[in-house]
């Protein structure tokens, strides 16, 4: 339920209660779904309507609230009745308080040579452009004659709502608390697990995954004199991370990327890469670009594949720009699709060179950090202004800690829990046929931190290794994950064990100082 605002702004004109009654305003109202901190003004000079989207989709037919459940359920029905040539509709699993999660797959069987896309919407709940999105997407593809030719080289796999109990009460979190965007190597989210089921099952050559983010944040508060609000439309987020295929980063970038922001530009909407902010040492700095498997942006491109993550303006401020913010949402995804269809080819090409590289691998890296300047709103004058910044870029990664390529990795037969997530991930595994004398590299705990809070419910665990060689007896049954495989970048990144987003970083696999883990690197053929 709305509630009214009532804030008495008598002593705005002084710096420090400006400050002050911002950061309360924020704090107090986050949770308001319906409420917009931001003015009117403000809309309607930097972020006015777009009046060509049609109220197509159930939320744009109604004043207040968004799609529910039993609504988006009809509306895909209604398509597959329409079109039932083009348009399959199957579930994917529950999520955790029981709904069934939809996902439906777009084709037009002509026999060509397609690429596979995969979209998913809402895995945030408070992010409802995102899933209003895909269903603006899904009915003008299948409608709309200028779009409906897409399907002629590209087959596409669309979850609409990936986080149903989180978007039926407007929250970020999934039911039991956990963020499903930094669950994506730990998989401790059933509504993670059938996902990357889904995902796997379908094995897409490109990604896309459509979120919102929050253009009043509480940071924001203290630049300024009355605090700043984000400027920009849709921000791209998109891997630097170095395990990455460098072919592929470059092609999401200079042609993926660069085509949609110039699609952007050219319909009046302000793009960049995305960038959010941490304080480090009481000083607000800006990350930017991803390079953590936790989440979809890296974690897909580890797939080998293109991907990308989408952040469009909007969490925070109900349905304030709504229309812009599904507009956005659609012309970004119609942009990678027609990107895809032209170019299909050359990333089928992209991918199979990806496919055979065999680098040293990543296992710690850090962010070049550098001065920047950003557009912001200045919430004092209501004015676009420059801002200058510190940005630590996952882009421009470099290396810490790097190891020669195993030809696979072994692990202990009683890995069971590693070994259901390894398949989830669409790993593929062996096991022994025989028990074998291997020679292999072992690690050994040197170095032990555990983390005293818990990070997504898990205990995390910092620690450094060192390698040993070793001759080793492995009894029949021992599982080996070799390393030609499409999937072998994913690997590096949750087997080795000081890599961030490592079984053994999250606490899947628990250890202690000078323990050897069960996990070892075979080097060379035996």
């Amino acid at each position: 339920m709305d509630r009214k605002i009532n804030v008495n702004f008598y002593f705005l004109n002084m710096k420090k209660n400006n400050y002050i009654l911002f950061l309360l305003f924020f704090i107090s109202q986050v949770s308001l779904a319906q409420f917009s901190p931001q003015s009117k003004k403000i809309t309607e000079k930097f972020f006015p309507k777009n009046e060509k989207i049609e109220n197509i989709t159930p939320a744009l037919q109604k004043k207040k609230g968004y799609t529910n459940y039993e609504e988006l359920i009809t509306f895909l029905n209604g398509l597959v009745t329409q079109h039932p040539d083009k348009i399959k509709l199957t579930f994917i699993g529950e999520s955790q308080k029981g709904k069934q999660i939809p996902i439906v797959y777009l084709t037009n069987q002509n026999g060509n040579q397609k690429l596979k896309v995969w979209m998913q919407g809402g895995l945030h709940g408070d992010e409802s452009a995102s899933t209003e999105g895909m269903l603006y997407f899904l009915y003008k593809v299948l409608n709309d004659k200028d779009y409906t030719n897409l399907l002629d080289n590209l087959d596409i796999a669309v979850v609409p709502m990936a986080n149903i109990d989180g978007y039926l009460k407007e929250d970020r979190y999934s039911a039991n608390g956990l963020d499903l965007n930094r669950d994506q190597t730990k998989l401790m989210a059933q509504e993670t697990v059938v996902l990357k089921k889904a995902f796997t099952a379908f094995n897409p050559e490109l990604g896309l995954d459509f979120h919102e983010y929050r253009p009043f944040r509480k940071d924001f508060a203290e630049m300024g004199n009355f605090g700043v609000t984000s400027a920009y439309d849709a921000m791209f987020l998109y891997s630097g991370n170095l395990n990455v295929p460098l072919n592929l980063r470059k092609i999401t970038d200079t042609l993926f990327v660069e085509n949609a922001k110039i699609k952007m530009i050219e319909n009046g909407f302000k793009p960049r890469n995305y960038i959010t902010t941490q304080k480090y040492e009481g000083n607000i700095e800006f990350n930017q670009g991803s390079n953590s498997a936790r989440s979809s942006a890296t974690n897909y491109a580890l797939n080998n594949m293109i991907s990308t993550l989408f952040e469009i303006r909007g969490v925070g401020i109900g349905k304030t720009s709504f229309k812009r913010r599904i507009g956005i949402t659609f012309l970004i995804a119609i942009s990678y699709l027609e990107t895809a269809s032209s170019n299909t080819e050359l990333i089928k090409n992209e991918i199979e060179i990806a496919n055979n590289l065999t680098n040293d691998v990543v296992v710690t890296s850090k962010r070049t950090i550098y001065k920047d300047s950003i557009k912001i709103i200045d919430l004092e004058t209501d004015e676009l202004i420059d801002f200058e910044i510190t940005i630590r870029d996952a882009l421009q990664t470099k290396p810490i800690l790097k190891r020669k390529r195993p030809i696979a990795y072994i692990i202990d037969k009683n890995q069971n829990e590693i070994i259901t997530k390894l398949k989830v991930l669409g790993i593929t595994i062996e096991e022994l046929n025989e028990d074998i004398e291997l020679e292999v590299e072992t690690y050994t705990v040197s170095a032990y931190n555990e983390n005293t809070e818990k990070y997504e419910n898990m205990n995390l665990q910092n620690i450094e290794t060192i390698l040993n060689n070793k001759t080793i007896l492995f009894p029949k049954g021992t599982f080996k994950i070799p390393m030609n495989q499409k999937r072998a970048n994913l690997i590096i990144e949750i087997l080795e064990p000081e890599a961030p987003n490592s079984f053994v970083s999250f606490g899947v696999l628990e250890t202690k100082l000078n323990q050897e883990l069960p996990i070892y690197r075979l080097s060379k053929k035996n």
